[in-house]
């Protein structure tokens, strides 16, 4: 069973659906409990971060995510999902986030459009049981403004270019992430829920 978290700012509805066109038993919730018993965890994720901080932890989830990271449960976060598994986010801010992994959010650069809407390549850095069957330049979705940026490169998993080199697979023991929509990148994205559900 995957469990996708509803923390009210995100988007749920193509993710679930995404999982059930793989026949992937899926279940959206705010329950702490169900949260808490899950065994894969989702955290989708479009919005502000701000927004997203403060429903968590009106919710009681945000140190629950955190319980259950520490406790080895495999967890996902897709774009601004992503995000808020970092230390800070400059986005209103800066505003602390769940601090998963130890580095920034920021802004993408003025040189380029904002927000980065549309299909861009992944540069593939390393092997990973996440992108198994994913090909070197493959294309996925983005829609976002800002972008992670690790302490420790050894976590990113790949990366993609828009106005500058960014990350869009990050992973840390139990807890990966994409800076794209993989409910929106057609079979490659899809490829990626599925690789996650067998973890």
């Amino acid at each position: 069973m995957i469990t996708i978290i509803d923390y009210a700012v995100n988007n749920l509805n193509s993710v679930e659906k995404a999982f059930r066109s793989l026949k992937i038993p899926v279940e959206i919730t705010d329950n702490t409990r169900k949260i808490r018993e899950a065994d894969k965890l989702v955290l989708p994720g479009v919005g502000a971060f701000g927004d997203a901080v403060n429903n968590l932890k009106t919710k009681k989830i945000f140190e629950l995510l955190r319980e259950k990271a520490e406790t080895g449960t495999p967890i996902l976060g897709l774009c601004l999902g992503l995000q808020l598994f970092f230390t800070e986010s400059e986005e209103f801010g800066p505003v602390s986030g769940l601090d998963f992994i130890r580095g920034n959010v920021q802004r993408l650069p003025a040189t380029v459009q904002v927000p980065h809407i549309g299909w861009n390549q992944l540069y593939l850095l390393k092997s990973d049981p996440l992108l198994k069957g994913v090909d070197q330049g493959s294309f996925v979705y983005f829609v976002h403004s800002y972008y992670a940026t690790p302490f420790n490169q050894d976590y990113v998993l790949a990366t993609t270019e828009y106005g500058t080199e960014f990350t869009a697979v990050v992973r840390k023991k139990n807890v990966w992430a994409t800076q794209f929509h993989p409910e929106k990148s057609q079979d490659i994205g899809l490829r990626i829920l599925h690789n996650f559900s067998l973890i």
